[in-house]
């Protein structure tokens, strides 16, 4: 049944005596006793570090359970190799996704807006220090990538470096993207699996490997009972979601979302941009896909005798149907059709039971489990999203495509002199930019006010109306080699491997990344992991080496670095 971990799987796992010890094993394997079977992970002696790759944490979501609530795996037998990151989830190849080797690596170029991944996807990591301790705090991460894509084995998301400075045990945790992550069609609906029927199932899968780590992680040395969510862009609006969602209650003690937020348009001023569309667009979205698939295949002549078709078919029929499609048919569809029509994104689905029908509303009503959060943003989210400069009339931010822009950030050298300018990269119509108004930084700006700000400024004060224990960050380091410091600065996501401690080959690395940059940027690096540290285990992200005091929401802290040294400062 789906999503009974927490009512029926809850008792204690059955030890292994020899191999519950969690530090100074000097085996290269690591064996622990989940409730499905034993795992078998790696005990990197050198860097003295744990760690558990690709286990189960529900079915693969295929066949007859497509477009339903995730249901527990299959206990095994033996010991179940976990040496190897599962599975991407389904989805088209973008920049920030994985290639055809479910890594960064070249093929990322080659396959953008192609099929990667698969639909046999959800499995989870688990990282923690080799050093003998037990109650260690839990950090859950969420991937970001638009809910349209993203994966766990992406580089910056490896959890070694995080879990020995923070002294916890790391999970990483695949979940379903796209439409397969979050789909609203009224002929899946059964009206007996409310989770099911919620269509978001992206959400459930979080809360069903949130459940494995409520029965399970404390084999690997970690407390169930602190456990703190953080996620980044999507994962961010996932993490809010999840505090706001009554399936999620007692998963989660604290909360750390970067860079999203949770309204609608109703709940933020006119011209702003939502980071939450209502549960009528996911309905528009879903028959839209219905009909245009069946146009593709010939089972109607054109759009307008789709309806009929569909209404002539039992709700049984219309969705053996659907689930009978090819995954990448599907995403053809979606990336052909439906985005020309403005209905190719995906997120949370406001439906009433999974997730509050307002649930700004709802916070704001004291509706929600008050926790400590630590939620965080860049100086310049907008540079990150430059394609959508055309919403203020103008052209989009980059002359260059994807591909062009993936290749030459991977074969850049961040210690060589270059040729590069911002005249390569950026739209004419953008330059010089710092022109006042309609420069690139101008107009960033503004995009960064209208989307990531307003719907900070939303949830953080809707949240200080109801508790005093929440804090901020922003992020302004943007100390990479010219034109990069231009074209991304402080962008979107570019906090991300700070607050992972990881700098190795992964998409942004060379473009961010040198030597000369490298005592500033490790330093604020550490500064971040231990506010991070002192977060999940006191619930205060304060620590000495801020040399500041933190004071919470409004207030802010500024995390930056010269070349050489932290700059931290409040506001």
């Amino acid at each position: 049944m789906a999503l009974s971990i927490r009512k029926g799987l809850l008792a204690p796992a059955f030890a292994l005596a020899a191999l519950a010890g969690c530090g100074g094993d000097s085996d290269p394997t690591q064996v622990r006793q989940t409730n499905y079977g034993k795992v078998e992970g790696v005990n990197d002696q050198a860097n003295r570090i744990l760690s558990w790759k690709g286990i189960p944490f529900a079915r693969p979501p295929v066949g007859d359970l497509r477009w339903k609530a995730p249901v527990e795996p299959e206990p095994w037998s033996g010991r179940l190799a976990s040496q190897e990151f599962g599975n991407a989830c389904i989805q088209n190849g973008r920049i920030y996704g994985p290639g055809a080797n479910n890594t960064y690596d070249e093929t990322i170029a080659d396959t953008l807006n192609t099929p990667v991944g698969s639909e046999d996807c959800l499995t989870l990591n688990i990282w923690r220090p080799d050093n003998g301790q037990q109650n260690l705090p839990v950090i859950f991460f969420i991937y970001g990538g638009s809910n349209i894509s993203g994966y766990t084995a992406d580089p910056v998301y490896d959890g070694a470096n995080l879990a020995k400075a923070a002294n916890a045990v790391v999970v990483t945790a695949n979940y379903r993207v796209g439409v397969f992550g979050f789909f609203n069609l009224p002929q899946l609906k059964s009206g007996t699996d409310s989770a099911s029927d919620s269509g978001n199932f992206a959400l459930l899968d979080s809360i069903q490997a949130l459940e494995f780590v409520q029965a399970n992680i404390d084999e690997f040395g970690g407390d169930p009972g602190n456990v703190t969510v953080m996620g980044q862009s999507a994962g961010a609006i996932n993490t809010w979601a999840l505090l706001t969602s009554p399936l999620a209650d007692g998963l989660m003690h604290k909360a750390i979302p970067l860079s999203g937020g949770i309204s609608l348009a109703s709940n933020l001023p006119a011209g702003s941009l939502p980071t939450l569309a209502p549960e009528a667009t996911y309905e528009l979205q879903g028959n839209a896909l219905l009909n245009n698939l069946l146009v593709a295949d010939g089972t109607v002549p054109d759009l307008a005798s789709a309806p009929a078709w569909v209404a002539s078919r039992t709700p049984e029929q219309i969705a053996d149907y659907m689930r009978s499609k090819d995954a990448g048919t599907i995403l053809g569809i979606v990336l052909g059709r439906l985005s020309a029509a403005g209905l190719g994104g995906s997120g949370p689905i406001p439906d009433g039971t999974v997730l509050p029908a307002d649930p700004i509303a709802e916070i704001g009503a004291g509706n929600y489990p008050k926790m400590p959060i630590l939620a965080g943003m860049t100086r310049d989210e907008g540079k990150l999203f430059a394609p959508f400069l055309t919403l203020f009339g103008g052209p989009p931010g980059m002359i260059i495509s994807d591909a062009d822009r993936f290749r030459l950030m991977m074969n850049f050298d961040p210690d060589a002199p270059t040729t590069l300018t911002n005249a390569d990269i950026l739209h004419p119509f953008y330059l010089p930019v710092d022109t006042p108004d309609t420069g690139y930084n101008a107009r960033t700006a503004l995009l960064g006010r209208i989307f990531m700000e307003a719907n900070r400024d939303n949830v953080m004060n809707t949240v200080r109306s109801q508790q005093r224990n929440v804090w901020y960050y922003q992020f302004e380091w943007d100390e990479q080699p010219a034109p990069w410091s231009d074209i991304y600065g402080a962008a979107h996501a570019f906090d991300l491997p700070f607050v992972f401690g990881n700098f190795g080959p992964s998409l942004f690395s060379n473009a961010a990344n040198s030597e000369a940059n490298r005592p500033g940027r490790e330093a604020l690096s550490t500064a971040m992991i231990d506010s991070i540290a002192a977060f999940v285990r006191n619930g205060d992200p304060n620590h000495p080496g801020l040399g500041v005091s933190w004071a919470p929401w409004p207030a802010q802290l500024i995390f930056d670095a010269s070349p050489t040294a932290t700059t931290i400062t409040t506001r």
